[in-house]
């Protein structure tokens, strides 16, 4: 037996996290008829403040808005995240944030036996098909074990063709499950070959389910898996047929690596379309952008919706939902409704934008830095101001500051260029190749700018990553000119680059921000990417 505590630790640190995301209530979703909507039964207006997190928390989790689960009935769609609710009125086409509700079964397990149980031995969990429950769950074989001091550990397997990840399936007649092999780490190994990349050093990582539904005369189901150390898996949907008794598997080669975060299907039931979101993960990195919404078709073919080459919101969708001819998609940035027959034409996208807003006191100190000491100007006024994100200042007393948006800007020059981007091949579609300081911010027409799923939170390399300069060191906080603020190119070179950065840093203490929902606007006259020039 090997035991691997270093690995699994950090591993469940991530299903810690990413596990809500990747839950659904398992039901098929229904057109909604809108034209039954009341005004008088959607929720009333409320101030939720933007969540302060415990000292147990990462700071950045007071942004963890990404979209664990959708209900939806005549009158409104809820989009839950761990801690509240973006709530959209179909009668006014109007939002109100309310506190959460999101159901006890798919939030996180609350500690670590817990969650190592869960992983050792996954439930079953159900699906109605025809008015009769099938019970199902992906398991990796050989299967962990969990030693009574929760220790975990698995068998080594020499013939990589007999480490697996394999999907079980109770069918209503049967007490026994049935079982499919996804894939092995063999083929996983071809796969990476296939791409490009070295078979060794791969691992299967542990898969989990993240969408289940009935379409035609079938149950689908999307499977995913843990990325990061080594760890891998191939991007899978699995079928079954109740008729034939019978599984089939569609793993799209152009999604490669790619992790399914949800999955709808609309068109012919013979020649459907799936639509799914997509995302990446790294070590230390949980949600990293891949290739925003997919539709894929049996033909092969592969369309990309992006945040560089449509009106996506964000960079990841969490959460889909089908409405007749919209489509629901959902993330930790917004949410767009897009009539899916015509989505590659902007005009078929409403979207709008998660954000926090804050009332401004009489006077506020800004600074043009995270850590800076001395203020640059002082704010004034009772105006509102957007706060994009929080830092720390001082990692003991757990001080920190809002980056706000600012109109004005200020300038700066780091001493960190442009230089050809070595993973081409897995950029998002219309992303230049280009590895710069802003390589995380995406060109909006007129300004670079960074959603909340752009912002990689590279938990065991220093934390988020932004605009600035200067030595890493662990005992002390970095100091950011932004880290989610807008940025025009001025200047750029191999040696440096010069941009204006339209945002500050407040005092935490000094600001009250509040949640809401503001409609996601495209520029009037858009301009080329700079990066482009000479490409």
């Amino acid at each position: 037996m090997r035991v691997d505590m270093g690995k699994n630790i950090a591993v469940l640190g991530v299903f810690l996290l990413v596990g809500a995301c990747s839950s659904s209530i398992d039901s098929i979703s229904q057109a909604t008829n809108t034209a039954k909507a009341n005004v008088e039964n959607c929720p009333k207006a409320e101030v939720v403040s933007l969540t302060v997190p415990n000292k147990n928390e990462g700071f950045y989790e007071r942004f963890d808005w990404h979209i664990r689960n959708i209900v939806a009935n005549d009158d409104t769609v809820q989009f839950q995240t761990l801690k509240q609710d973006f709530v959209f009125c179909r009668a006014n086409n109007t939002w109100t944030v309310q506190s959460g509700t999101l159901p006890k079964e798919l939030q996180p397990p609350k500690n670590y036996a817990a969650l190592a149980q869960d992983w050792v031995n996954p439930k079953f969990k159900n699906i109605n098909f025809q008015g009769t429950t099938y019970q199902y769950r992906v398991v990796q074989e050989p299967k962990y074990s969990l030693s009574s001091d929760n220790n975990i550990s698995r068998p080594e397997v020499p013939d990589p063709t007999k480490d697996k990840i394999v999907f079980e399936l109770i069918t209503p007649n049967s007490k026994n499950p049935q079982r499919q092999t996804v894939y092995t780490l063999k083929d996983l190994q071809n796969a990476a070959v296939k791409a490009g990349f070295s078979a060794e050093g791969n691992q299967l990582g542990v898969p989990r389910v993240t969408s289940s539904l009935v379409y035609g005369d079938r149950i689908w189901w999307a499977i995913a898996f843990e990325q990061g150390e080594g760890n891998n898996g191939i991007a899978t949907i699995i079928s079954y047929d109740p008729k034939t008794d019978k599984f089939s598997l569609i793993q799209p080669k152009a999604l490669a690596f790619t992790q399914i975060t949800d999955l709808a299907i609309t068109g012919d039931v013979n020649k459907p379309t799936f639509w799914m979101g997509t995302n990446v993960g790294g070590e230390g990195n949980l949600y990293l952008p891949a290739k925003g919404l997919v539709a894929y078709r049996p033909d092969g073919s592969l369309s990309t919706y992006t945040t560089h080459n449509s009106p996506l919101v964000g960079a990841i969708p969490d959460k889909l939902r089908l409405e007749n001819n919209i489509l629901w998609v959902s993330g930790t940035n917004g949410v767009c409704q897009v009539k899916w027959q015509a989505a590659d034409n902007p005009d078929s996208w409403a979207c709008w934008r998660f954000t926090a807003m804050a009332k401004l006191p009489e006077k506020l100190p800004l600074y043009s830095a995270s850590t800076n000491k001395k203020p640059a100007v002082s704010l004034s006024g009772n105006n509102t101001v957007e706060v994009l994100w929080w830092s720390p200042v001082n990692f003991q007393t757990n001080k920190g500051r809002y980056e706000v948006t600012y109109p004005q800007g200020f300038t700066t020059k780091i001493n960190e260029g442009a230089s050809k981007y070595e993973f081409g091949r897995s950029l998002p579609p219309e992303k230049p190749p280009v590895e710069w300081p802003g390589f995380e911010w995406h060109w909006n027409g007129q300004r670079f700018v960074r959603a909340l799923d752009e912002v990689g939170l590279n938990l065991v390399g220093g934390g988020p990553q932004g605009i600035g300069s200067g030595e890493f060191k662990p005992e002390l906080p970095m100091n950011w000119n932004a880290i989610r603020g807008d940025l025009e190119l001025i200047d750029i070179s191999p040696k440096s680059t010069s941009v204006k950065y339209y945002s500050g840093w407040v005092d935490s203490e000094k600001l009250q921000p509040y949640l809401t929902v503001v409609p996601q606007t495209r520029p009037q006259n858009p301009q080329p990417n700079p990066l482009l020039k000479g490409q």
